[in-house]
């Protein structure tokens, strides 16, 4: 469903953010990508959203090569960006090339926002508003949702509710899921492979496949074990990028 090939990106600046990525995502997986800051990870989501040009490469989404934002991508960023003026119902429709009642609500109820359609982005908590976000990615039912740290401003309890909720939200048509994070522990409950990436410039220095089953179990030593093996792939990560 993602195919990143031989992709390079240098900005104006002369800052060469990533180099030479190579990655794909097979339909309805999700992939998480952990890192130190600066190491490229939200360059590569950007690429694949169409909001940057690589340098050198390609991108294609659906065997298609992205040459800007599609409708098949859904992104959902670290600030939920509601336009403050619009209800949930407004914001999440806004998506939509035609307003559709039926998809609107379906989609909210989804996020579990029912009861706050018609309340404003200020009468929201920090949860909600991402929730918000969240329905309005989803509501056109793209087959690729990429998500930037998208829980990442919110408290712990907060941030682990999300989760198991985004997992539930991808069982309601299963899109393909690219998630940047700086939590370990979310990379390893939400996503089927992790990829650790090391920089400047950017690049992937170790892949974990997760063969844990679902819902994963945050105190199981199993899971403790991609803990330990995702910290020691990330210390790497950390001496290669400061290096």
């Amino acid at each position: 469903m993602i195919e990143v090939a031989g992709v390079s990106k240098r900005f104006d600046s002369g800052l060469l953010a990533v180099s030479e990525v190579d990655l794909t995502v097979a339909a309805s997986e999700i992939v998480a990508v952990i890192g130190p800051s600066g190491c490229g990870k939200s360059t590569v989501l950007r690429l694949i959203a169409g909001l940057e040009s690589p340098t050198n490469g390609s991108v294609r989404v659906a065997g298609h090569r992205v040459e800007g934002p599609d409708r098949s991508v859904g992104v959902v960023f670290q600030e939920p960006r509601l336009m403050p003026w619009l209800t949930v119902e407004r914001n999440v429709s806004f998506g939509l090339d035609q307003p559709d009642a039926g998809v609107t609500a379906e989609a909210i109820d989804r996020v579990g926002l029912s009861a706050f359609a018609r309340s404003l982005p200020k009468e929201l908590s920090g949860g909600m508003a991402q929730r918000t976000a969240i329905a309005r990615a989803l509501v056109t039912k793209p087959p690729v949702l990429l998500l930037d740290e998208p829980f990442s401003a919110l408290d712990a309890f907060t941030r682990i509710d999300l989760q198991e909720h985004l997992l539930e939200v991808w069982g309601w048509y299963r899109p393909t899921m690219f998630l940047v994070t700086h939590d370990i522990d979310e990379a390893l409950v939400l996503a089927d492979r992790v990829l650790v990436f090391s920089g400047q410039p950017g690049s992937i220095q170790a892949e974990l496949t997760v063969d844990l089953p679902r819902p994963r179990d945050r105190t199981d030593r199993a899971f403790h074990a991609f803990q330990d093996l995702a910290m020691t792939e990330l210390g790497r990560s950390r001496r290669i990028t400061a290096g």
